[in-house]
């Protein structure tokens, strides 16, 4: 991963763990609460690509393993966002920008869904049976329902900031390129001194001269 998509990652998972403990949770909704690391790390996968997806959702699920308050095994949510990071980053278009708002709710739909029975299922393995006491349908509804409702005030901002950092370095590049051209140009045509039309000139001119020379030396003689 460049430099540029670590920081800008880095900043906004610990910006959207934040808000999450610190607003979200406190809403005390029915049901699942709002998860906006998820939607944080779909917005990033749809950008940076599936490799990248899978690394900042390991990363962001692993920082909520760890964070109070968390009461379950550390590398759970891990592994959860790890898989749907990654399967997120598969959608992802060529040029990192999609046409619709269709194609995002549906990912953002299919990841709520997908993240709590993923959760749930790893926490039956482990022994975790917290899930079965709430209503696994229940959080289902209430874990695509409030992410979707949440989704269009946080998914297309992310996108959009992503694909800024993405193509700033090219552009500083583009730049860059330009400016060279700009002074090549400057030094070729500008100022009127073309070193290779300059070289040429002198030995045109040392060549008439020896030849003037010459001609002078001759009619001496013939006098």
């Amino acid at each position: 991963m460049r430099f540029n998509r670590m920081l800008l990652s880095a900043t906004l998972v610990l910006v959207a763990l934040v808000l999450q403990v610190s607003v979200l949770a406190r809403l005390h909704l029915p049901g699942a609460v709002p998860d906006l690391v998820l939607l944080t790390v779909l917005a990033l996968a749809m950008v940076y690509g599936h490799v990248s997806g899978a690394l900042i959702g390991f990363g962001a699920g692993l920082l909520a393993d760890l964070v109070p308050p968390a009461d379950h095994a550390a590398g759970r949510y891990a592994l959860v966002l790890c898989v749907i990071g990654y399967l997120a980053g598969l959608v992802k278009p060529e040029n990192g920008q999609l046409k619709s708002a269709t194609g995002p709710m549906a990912v953002v739909v299919a990841a709520a869904v997908g993240a709590t029975l993923l959760y749930a299922s790893v926490g039956a393995l482990v022994g975790d049976t917290a899930a079965r006491h709430v209503g696994l349908g229940s959080l289902l509804f209430t874990a695509a329902l409030y992410d979707l409702l949440l989704a269009p005030f946080v998914v297309p901002g992310l996108m959009a900031l992503a694909r800024r950092s993405e193509t700033n370095p090219l552009g500083d590049t583009n730049t860059s390129a330009k400016t060279a051209d700009v002074s090549a140009g400057w030094l070729s045509s500008g100022t009127g001194l073309r070193i290779g039309s300059q070289r040429g000139g002198l030995r045109v001119k040392a060549a008439k001269a020896r030849v003037a020379r010459a001609g002078r030396i001759k009619g001496v003689k013939r006098l």
